[in-house]
């Protein structure tokens, strides 16, 4: 849940500053700006928490932790990405990709109950896992609009 409030938070304030400085709403960089801003969120969780972020993966992949990291890298660096108006499509694409690739991952975890039975990352549980399922899902519009439809 706290991803999905940064980026609703971030994108309101992110819109009003926009407008303050140059006296037009722009979505679309409003919208890359919040989701940095919940990348950047998400991306460090990866390096506070990787124990507990690794439980949601099968225990047969191998390097889950350095798995966790890399992902935390990737976020970080796609954070990047989408404040720049030459990068932010290939960025929008790229996360769009990493969205669905990861989906997966959320589903074993909420299927699976692993994560949420055995971790206080979230201190929601099981709920949590399965609010993440439609929450990639509304990543993934989130990205195509405002990052890869938007900057055009």
């Amino acid at each position: 849940m706290k991803p999905f409030l940064i980026l609703i938070i971030a994108f309101i304030l992110s819109l009003l500053v926009i407008r303050l400085v140059s006296g037009v709403y722009d979505y679309s960089l409003a919208g890359r700006i919040a989701m940095a801003v919940m990348l950047l969120f998400t991306g460090i969780a990866h390096f506070a928490k990787p124990k507990e972020m690794a439980l949601m993966l099968p225990k047969a992949i191998p390097g889950r932790i350095l798995l966790i990291l890399l992902t935390g890298i990737l976020e970080i660096a796609a954070a990047a990405g989408l404040l720049f108006t030459q990068t932010c499509i290939l960025t929008g694409w790229m996360l769009i990709c990493f969205f669905l690739v990861i989906l997966p991952a959320n589903i074993y975890a909420a299927v699976s109950r692993e994560g949420g039975a055995r971790t206080t990352f979230t201190g929601q549980g099981v709920k949590y896992l399965w609010f993440r399922i439609p929450l990639q899902l509304f990543f993934i519009i989130w990205t195509y609009v405002f990052a890869v439809m938007g900057p055009a």
